[in-house]
């Protein structure tokens, strides 16, 4: 089993939680990564609240705070 060394790591706040992701990961693979569907959440960085459009090409670098919503159908 390969260790993943801190290097290749990051750490940012998802959700008010503390989370390690890959270093250079984009929001889009983010919500990859958390099996989270991209069409159902908005995302909120660092107060800002990102356009779906923005999700590739936004990458993180380390300490953001992300606030991720998810959109729940219901009857």
């Amino acid at each position: 089993m390969q260790s993943i060394s801190k290097k290749e790591n990051i750490l940012v706040k998802v959700n008010g939680e503390d989370k390690l992701v890959p270093q250079n990961i984009s929001i889009l693979s983010l919500l990859e990564l958390f099996k989270i569907n991209k069409d159902r959440v908005v995302i909120e960085l660092n107060k800002i609240i990102l356009k779906k459009s923005d999700f590739e090409a936004t990458i993180l670098s380390g300490n953001e705070e992300i606030e991720i919503v998810t959109f729940v159908g219901g009857g």
